[in-house]
């Protein structure tokens, strides 16, 4: 009897240690530590670009700056700027270029067309100067102000001049030209052909020079007041020869006189 408990009790604890180290041996391991990922820093955004900044320190180009406020054209450039892509390429006159401006006037036009004027003076692209070389072959180029508002570039050895139809200009000096704004200095203002037409004014003749004659053809004081000089030289070779006459004959007169003497 007592061996039938010790029995029980024996196998009891056997089974109880078998269960136990199947469940250890059946429990999934530890799920390993895994160590995140970092997430990429996003890239910089772009540099704002403040066009009303650099035109101000930048010139003088206070009336350009004047009419892109007043038309509200600043906000189109700003845009073009630095909300795409392509970028703004800006051709910029200066304040002298405005005054110099009498025909034809800005102040005749509606405000529709001072906008599309203004508009004109830039790309919807950004150009550096070495990409005008490309542009002189490939015909008129359209401007911000689109339809028939084109430039025709020309590149002369570096140089890039600009053909609107009515105004023909080059560019002077590169005021800011870094992607996505290139802002260069131009010597006339832009008129575009589809606002003022072809008939283009004919630019004035010079004025003829006065006609001098030369010096050598006036007649000179001495000949006013007595006589050329050919006239003058008779009178003296005649005074000459009276001169002459005049000693031979006082010889004379002395030879007869020292033969009376002598006789």
């Amino acid at each position: 009897m007592q061996f039938s408990r010790n029995f029980m009790i024996i196998c009891s604890a056997l089974l109880l240690c078998s269960s136990l180290t199947y469940v250890q041996t059946a429990s999934p391991p530890a799920p390993v530590a895994m160590t995140p990922t970092p997430t990429p820093a996003p890239a910089p955004a772009p540099e704002y670009v403040n066009l009303t900044y650099l035109l101000s320190v930048a010139g003088p180009f206070h009336t350009f700056l004047n009419y892109l406020e007043s038309t509200k054209v600043i906000d189109t450039f700003q845009s073009q700027a630095n909300n795409t892509e392509q970028g703004i390429t800006i051709f910029v006159p200066k304040d002298d270029s405005f005054k110099g401006l009498k025909k034809p006037s800005l102040s005749n036009l509606s405000d529709d067309q001072l906008k599309s004027l203004i508009l004109f003076h830039a790309l919807p692209k950004y150009y550096a100067l070495a990409d005008f070389n490309d542009l002189s072959t490939k015909g008129p180029i359209t401007t911000l102000a689109g339809g028939q508002y084109t430039l025709n570039f020309t590149d002369d050895s570096g140089t890039v001049h600009l053909d609107s139809g009515w105004s023909k200009t080059k560019v002077s000096s590169a005021v800011h030209s870094t992607d996505p704004v290139a802002i260069y200095q131009v010597n006339k203002v832009l008129l575009p052909e589809a606002i003022f037409g072809t008939d283009i004014p004919p630019t004035p003749a010079p004025s003829p020079a006065p006609d001098i004659s030369p010096a050598a053809d006036s007649p000179s004081a001495d000949s006013k007041e007595g006589g050329s000089p050919s006239k003058a030289l008779p009178s003296d070779s005649a005074s000459h020869r009276v001169m002459k006459l005049s000693i031979w004959s006082h010889l004379v007169l002395a030879v007869l006189g020292g033969l009376v003497l002598l006789f």
